[in-house]
């Protein structure tokens, strides 16, 4: 899959979009905790997916109409990017931390960026200049700092919650470039519907799957429409429209502001402590992903390179 023939101009560049993106993402716990209590991970996946459908549903037919005229690599992209991305890895990730120790999933979650970085290159064609780890280094660094309160006493054990955690992090890492491969092609809003259309019977699926229950309480609506509307629907089409202006390798450092945002929120509303090494992550990607922008917009010489245009809207 190349990029050949994609056909529009390059925009500004929107990494900080996808930044604020991830940002809206982290705010996921706050209002996922609760859930979680309640109701399980599938049920709340699928209930995710449903409410975002049926709010997207008037923009279904104009979106399938424009998948229509795409050839069948953007046909099997959004696929992946729905069933794959969207459900598939939240379920992975999920039975991760059921089957294992809660740590081995967040350690093998931070791959996430190398898996984005080979697919880019491989997929789209993107390159990267030896300046592109200047900025990707730290950020992993902090990454690292920021997910543990002592980053040099950590286990990773079982080899099946292993490669679930990895899978998760390789259809993540996945659907960013595919993500952007789709965004040549697709308006934001297109890819969105078909997004959460699509995942929507893979998390049926997965429901059924596990015995977990379609239905919930009045109690969960709430919560369930505000999960689904802000790092849902909110964050992703902010998402899609960075995507449109941002390569893939440094979108998916942009992403890291997921688990800054999710750090911040810990402190000040869920009563969370961060230790001094955790604080210094937090500075280190904070600083990274900030820089890697102001780099990338204000520099002539870029450090991720594209080897075809790929524009910014219609």
């Amino acid at each position: 899959m190349t990029t050949a023939g994609m056909g529009r101009t390059t925009g500004t560049d929107r990494t900080w979009l996808v930044a604020i993106a991830a940002g809206l993402w982290g705010t996921d716990g706050l209002l996922r905790l609760p859930l979680a209590e309640e109701l399980p991970a599938a049920t709340v996946v699928f209930w995710e997916h449903l409410i975002v459908a049926v709010v997207l549903l008037p923009f279904l037919p104009s979106a399938l109409r424009a998948l229509a005229r795409c050839g069948p690599r953007e046909w099997g992209a959004v696929l992946l990017i729905g069933g794959g991305a969207s459900a598939l890895a939240t379920a992975l990730f999920t039975a991760a931390f059921q089957t294992g120790d809660p740590v081995t999933p967040l350690v093998l979650q931070k791959f996430q960026p190398l898996f984005a970085m080979v697919a880019a290159f491989a997929l789209l064609g993107e390159r990267l200049r030896a300046g592109y780890l200047v900025f990707a280094m730290p950020a992993l660094v902090g990454a690292w700092l920021l997910s543990f309160s002592d980053p040099l006493d950590v286990e990773v054990s079982a080899l099946r919650t292993a490669l679930l955690a990895l899978g998760a992090a390789a259809l993540w890492a996945g659907g960013t470039v595919l993500g952007r491969f789709v965004s040549a092609s697709l308006r934001p809003r297109d890819v969105t519907a078909l997004r959460f259309t699509i995942g929507l019977p893979v998390a049926a699926v997965i429901v059924a799957a596990q015995g977990s229950p379609f239905a919930v309480g009045w109690d969960n609506a709430t919560g369930l429409v505000l999960l689904a509307l802000v790092p849902g629907l909110l964050a992703l089409s902010l998402y899609y429209v960075g995507m449109q202006a941002t390569p893939a390798a440094r979108a998916t450092l942009a992403e890291l502001a997921f688990p800054v945002t999710a750090a911040i929120i810990s402190v000040t509303v869920l009563d969370a402590d961060l230790t001094v090494t955790q604080w210094l992550g937090l500075v280190v990607v904070v600083c990274s992903i900030t820089a890697l922008g102001w780099h990338e917009r204000s520099r002539p010489t870029k450090v991720v390179l594209d080897p075809e245009p790929v524009g910014a809207g219609r």
